[in-house]
Protein backbone atom coordinates (compact mmCIF):
# COMPACT_ATOMS: atom_id res chain seq x y z
CA UNK A 1 0.00 0.00 0.00
CA UNK A 2 1.05 3.25 -0.88
CA UNK A 3 2.05 5.95 1.96
CA UNK A 4 -0.37 8.98 1.37
CA UNK A 5 -1.48 11.34 4.28
CA UNK A 6 -4.57 13.12 3.37
CA UNK A 7 -5.50 16.39 4.08
CA UNK A 8 -8.31 16.86 5.86
CA UNK A 9 -11.15 18.18 4.69
CA UNK A 10 -11.04 22.26 6.29
CA UNK A 11 -7.32 22.15 5.25
CA UNK A 12 -7.68 21.01 1.61
CA UNK A 13 -10.65 23.74 1.08
CA UNK A 14 -9.57 26.18 2.93
CA UNK A 15 -5.90 26.66 3.14
CA UNK A 16 -4.58 24.40 -0.41
CA UNK A 17 -7.92 26.48 -1.84
CA UNK A 18 -6.58 29.91 -1.18
CA UNK A 19 -2.62 29.42 -1.66
CA UNK A 20 -4.16 27.79 -4.85
CA UNK A 21 -6.30 31.13 -5.40
CA UNK A 22 -3.47 33.21 -4.49
CA UNK A 23 -1.04 31.48 -6.86
CA UNK A 24 -3.24 32.09 -9.71
CA UNK A 25 -3.29 35.88 -8.80
CA UNK A 26 0.38 36.05 -9.17
CA UNK A 27 0.58 35.98 -5.07
CA UNK A 28 3.16 33.81 -4.06
CA UNK A 29 3.41 32.72 -0.54
CA UNK A 30 7.22 31.86 0.42
CA UNK A 31 7.57 30.12 -3.37
CA UNK A 32 4.20 28.65 -3.68
CA UNK A 33 2.88 27.69 -6.91
CA UNK A 34 0.20 26.22 -8.24
CA UNK A 35 0.92 22.73 -10.07
CA UNK A 36 -1.86 21.17 -12.79
CA UNK A 37 -1.54 17.94 -14.11
CA UNK A 38 -3.59 16.04 -16.51
CA UNK A 39 -5.66 13.03 -14.58
CA UNK A 40 -4.65 9.54 -15.47
CA UNK A 41 -8.38 8.84 -16.53
CA UNK A 42 -10.43 11.65 -17.00
CA UNK A 43 -7.96 13.74 -19.16
CA UNK A 44 -9.53 16.79 -17.35
CA UNK A 45 -6.75 19.58 -15.77
CA UNK A 46 -6.31 19.14 -11.66
CA UNK A 47 -4.46 21.73 -9.43
CA UNK A 48 -2.91 21.75 -6.66
CA UNK A 49 -0.66 24.17 -4.55
CA UNK A 50 2.75 23.16 -4.04
CA UNK A 51 6.60 24.75 -2.91
CA UNK A 52 8.94 24.38 -5.94
CA UNK A 53 12.65 23.61 -4.76
CA UNK A 54 15.36 25.42 -7.06
CA UNK A 55 18.56 23.01 -5.94
CA UNK A 56 21.89 23.57 -7.74
CA UNK A 57 20.67 24.84 -11.00
CA UNK A 58 17.38 21.92 -10.78
CA UNK A 59 13.93 22.43 -10.29
CA UNK A 60 12.26 19.69 -8.23
CA UNK A 61 8.45 18.78 -6.94
CA UNK A 62 8.72 17.58 -4.14
CA UNK A 63 5.49 15.36 -2.31
CA UNK A 64 5.14 16.18 1.05
CA UNK A 65 2.22 13.71 1.85
CA UNK A 66 3.41 10.81 -0.40
CA UNK A 67 2.15 9.31 -3.11
CA UNK A 68 -1.77 11.47 -3.52
CA UNK A 69 -3.40 11.85 -6.76
CA UNK A 70 -0.84 14.62 -8.30
CA UNK A 71 1.76 12.18 -8.14
CA UNK A 72 0.03 9.43 -10.04
CA UNK A 73 -1.42 11.97 -12.23
CA UNK A 74 2.83 13.09 -13.02
CA UNK A 75 3.72 9.52 -13.39
CA UNK A 76 1.53 8.76 -15.89
CA UNK A 77 1.27 12.33 -17.96
CA UNK A 78 4.84 13.02 -17.71
CA UNK A 79 4.74 16.70 -17.08
CA UNK A 80 2.46 19.44 -16.38
CA UNK A 81 2.02 23.37 -15.98
CA UNK A 82 3.50 25.58 -12.41
CA UNK A 83 1.36 28.68 -12.34
CA UNK A 84 1.69 31.36 -10.20
CA UNK A 85 0.08 34.72 -12.02
CA UNK A 86 -1.83 34.67 -14.91
CA UNK A 87 0.49 31.95 -17.18
CA UNK A 88 0.79 28.07 -16.64
CA UNK A 89 4.58 27.55 -17.72
CA UNK A 90 4.69 23.82 -19.07
CA UNK A 91 7.38 21.12 -17.86
CA UNK A 92 8.35 17.66 -18.32
CA UNK A 93 9.29 15.28 -15.52
CA UNK A 94 11.47 12.57 -14.25
CA UNK A 95 11.02 11.42 -11.07
CA UNK A 96 14.28 10.58 -8.71
CA UNK A 97 15.20 7.44 -8.00
CA UNK A 98 15.33 7.09 -3.82
CA UNK A 99 18.96 6.84 -3.84
CA UNK A 100 19.54 10.39 -4.76
CA UNK A 101 16.58 11.76 -3.04
CA UNK A 102 19.05 12.50 0.73
CA UNK A 103 20.40 16.30 -0.51
CA UNK A 104 16.91 17.12 -1.97
CA UNK A 105 14.68 16.21 0.73
CA UNK A 106 17.50 18.05 3.46
CA UNK A 107 17.11 20.86 0.76
CA UNK A 108 13.06 20.88 1.01
CA UNK A 109 12.73 20.11 4.89
CA UNK A 110 15.58 23.05 5.39
CA UNK A 111 13.42 25.41 3.06
CA UNK A 112 10.18 24.34 4.05
CA UNK A 113 10.48 21.96 6.68
CA UNK A 114 8.57 24.92 8.91
CA UNK A 115 4.95 24.07 7.26
CA UNK A 116 5.27 20.26 6.09
CA UNK A 117 7.95 18.58 8.59
CA UNK A 118 4.92 17.31 10.52
CA UNK A 119 4.73 14.55 7.43
CA UNK A 120 8.18 13.44 7.68
CA UNK A 121 8.13 11.45 10.88
CA UNK A 122 10.12 13.60 13.02
CA UNK A 123 13.19 13.81 10.20
CA UNK A 124 13.62 17.32 9.41
CA UNK A 125 17.00 19.22 7.58
CA UNK A 126 19.87 18.30 10.33
CA UNK A 127 18.76 14.16 10.82
CA UNK A 128 21.15 12.12 9.43
CA UNK A 129 21.34 10.80 6.18
CA UNK A 130 20.65 7.30 7.07
CA UNK A 131 17.40 9.03 8.49
CA UNK A 132 16.67 10.65 5.73
CA UNK A 133 17.39 7.67 3.10
CA UNK A 134 14.85 5.28 5.10
CA UNK A 135 11.68 7.94 4.87
CA UNK A 136 12.48 8.49 1.24
CA UNK A 137 10.84 5.88 -0.66
CA UNK A 138 7.32 7.62 1.47
CA UNK A 139 7.82 10.82 -0.50
CA UNK A 140 8.10 10.75 -4.38
CA UNK A 141 10.19 13.72 -5.96
CA UNK A 142 10.11 14.85 -9.51
CA UNK A 143 12.95 16.46 -11.54
CA UNK A 144 11.79 19.30 -13.43
CA UNK A 145 12.69 21.09 -16.69
CA UNK A 146 10.35 23.97 -17.78
CA UNK A 147 9.29 25.15 -21.42
CA UNK A 148 8.97 21.57 -22.34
Amino acid sequence: MAHYIKPGRLEARLVHGTVGWLARRGLSLAGTAELSVRGRSSGEWRAVPVNPLDVEGGRFLVSARGEGQWVRNMRAAGGGRLRVGRVGLPFTAVEVPDEEKVPLLRAYLSRWGWEVGRFFDGVTARSSDEDIRRIAPKHPVFRIAMGE
